[in-house]
């Protein structure tokens, strides 16, 4: 999994309350188990017209946020069904970073495990960032993991909270398969302990 540690980027103003999973990724790109190739697939029904242009009116298709590694939303975001493919779907678009007021439990725990920082933040923090992020290029943020602040581009500065557990997770870019693997040397021991003992085994 790749780390998140520091992030400076273009972030996209999306105020929409209750986005939920079907809207982050539609139930027809849901036919892979690949992690790579939703990006196209991301608020497609948001995104895209009948005939598969773009809409020009959404924000991520506006030459102002393209490349936008940062998304400011409204509250709930990610609520609906668990679908890991949410997080995979903004990941594999360039989307690093989701902040808002609050998550769905299901995809706030997924964001964390695929290299996502998803921060939560006052409604009053909210309105200060999206305001921020009206600014299309120019609305720059800087996200400071270790230091746990998001700066904006009048130099402005929020503090975030976050689990230190899943905190040490993403400045290692370790996911479940990660944090298993930082103990194996201790796994391999005991196995070789039991294999000892319980050679019948």
């Amino acid at each position: 999994m790749q780390k998140f540690d520091r992030l400076t980027g273009i972030a996209a103003p999306l105020p929409i309350v209750n986005v939920d999973t079907d809207m982050i990724i539609p139930k027809d790109y849901l036919k892979t188990i690949k992690r790579t190739g939703l990006g196209k697939g991301l608020f497609a029904e948001l995104r895209y017209e009948a005939d598969g242009s773009d809409k020009p009116d959404f924000v991520l298709n506006k030459p102002n946020y393209k490349g936008a590694e940062i998304l400011v939303a409204g509250d709930n975001f990610g609520c609906g069904s668990s679908r890991e493919h949410a997080p995979w779907a903004l990941l594999d678009f360039g989307i690093r970073c989701v902040i808002s007021t609050s998550f769905a439990d299901i995809f706030y725990n997924n964001c964390f495990k695929n290299g996502i920082l998803p921060v939560r933040v006052t409604p009053e923090q909210l309105d200060l960032l999206m305001d921020d992020a009206s600014r299309g290029s120019n609305a720059r943020l800087t996200i400071d993991l270790e230091s746990q602040t998001i700066s904006g581009p009048d130099g402005g500065t929020i503090h975030f909270d976050i689990d230190p557990f899943r905190k040490h997770c993403l400045l290692n870019g370790l996911d479940d398969i990660g944090l298993t693997l930082e103990k194996a040397p201790a796994i391999e021991a005991y196995e070789q302990k039991l294999a000892a003992e319980r050679p019948w085994a």
